[in-house]
């Protein structure tokens, strides 16, 4: 995986590019009249990397590569109509170059064939779009996160002899999100024929509310006693999931694994509430993708490393490492790379977990 983040802090990040959620802003810089515009569609903010990471940081590289570059952002709220305004709406103001993390990527290939006919490129931010061809993808391997979700599961079972003792309960993301369908698959690929899955949900929205209440029918359905592990395909609904087997009364969490290193997830981890976490190099990835706007923007197009297929076209992506991270992996990822401050991570309550983690 790409390297290379350095420290940054989060609220100066926010602060650098505040902006309501949910809005469409046009950031101008540089010179007036033909400035390159380019428009980054993010899908929701209920998952706390959108505002706090890819946003800024997309932004900063954008006007780190080209200084007279205007931008129009948008965050949809998870509501695919709204993003399907937001679209038009840039394509409207003069958009140049689309990225697009859409609400519901199998459903926006009418808004990327507008684009096409505008001659606007588009980037497919995050999850792949399918149904139509467009000029890049950037992402994660993301059948590679859920086989290391799924790993993770399985060794802490092992670990605590408990692989063959009860039913684990899976709560994959978002039916919506095509990404959704490949952590599972890879969670699938490693757990199929080695614990007993007692339930599985598809959650909307990738909602933590949602999250709780499915946690909340498995326990009324298993028994307390009966549900040895969780598999969550990210830290939000993890921590929905947390709390309904608090509020049954568990003494002790069973593992449960989750993804994005919320920094909510990394002190639960700490403390012994959640055992795993994917880290993302967001920063790799947002960078990368201002990369290629920014080049599309001046009419390049630079080659990508792979190709993968969307049911209709072979689109050129970068696809990008996952990192598993458990408490002891924190201070040489998170920490390391600067994605949270020690500062930021140790409250007073987790003072002796940080340094038994090594966190300083």
């Amino acid at each position: 995986m790409r390297r290379g983040l350095v420290a940054i802090s989060v609220a100066a990040l926010l602060a650098a590019t505040a902006c309501q959620s949910g809005s469409t802003t046009a950031t101008p810089s540089g010179s007036q009249g033909g400035a390159r515009t380019i428009a980054l569609f993010l899908p929701e903010s209920k998952t706390t990397r959108y505002e706090a990471f890819d946003r800024p940081l997309f932004e900063a590289k954008v006007k780190a590569l080209c200084a007279d570059c205007k931008l129009l952002y948008s965050n949809a709220d998870q509501d695919a109509a709204k993003q399907q305004q937001q679209v038009e709406a840039a394509l409207t103001q003069g958009a140049n170059v689309l990225v697009l993390d859409a609400v519901d990527a199998a459903a926006v290939a009418p808004l990327v064939n507008q684009a096409k006919q505008r001659k606007v490129p588009v980037i497919a931010y995050d999850r792949l779009i399918s149904g139509i061809g467009y000029e890049y993808y950037v992402s994660f391997n993301n059948v590679r996160v859920g086989e290391m979700q799924g790993q993770a599961l399985l060794d802490a079972l092992k670990a605590n002899g408990t692989e063959d003792k009860g039913e684990i309960v899976m709560i994959h993301g978002s039916p919506t999100d095509p990404s959704s369908a490949d952590y599972k698959k890879g969670a699938h690929n490693v757990l199929d024929g080695k614990v007993k899955i007692g339930r599985e949900f598809d959650t909307p929205d990738w909602s933590p509310d949602k999250a709780q209440q499915e946690m909340e029918q498995a326990i009324t359905a298993l028994g307390r006693d009966n549900i040895v592990g969780v598999l969550s395909a990210n830290d939000g609904m993890a921590s929905g999931a947390i709390a309904a087997m608090k509020r049954a009364g568990y003494a002790k969490i069973p593992p449960i694994t989750g993804q994005d290193s919320e920094l909510a997830a990394v002190q639960r981890i700490l403390g012994g509430e959640q055992y795993m976490t994917i880290y993302l190099d967001i920063r790799s990835e947002a960078e990368k993708s201002a990369e290629l706007a920014v080049a599309l923007a001046k009419g390049d197009k630079p080659a990508a490393p792979t190709t993968v297929n969307n049911g209709t076209a072979d689109v050129p992506s970068f696809l990008l490492d996952p990192i598993a991270v458990t408490a002891d992996k924190i201070a040489g990822t998170i920490v390391k790379d600067g994605f949270y401050k020690a500062s930021e991570i140790c409250t007073p309550e987790l003072k002796d977990a940080c340094a038994k983690a090594g966190i300083q």
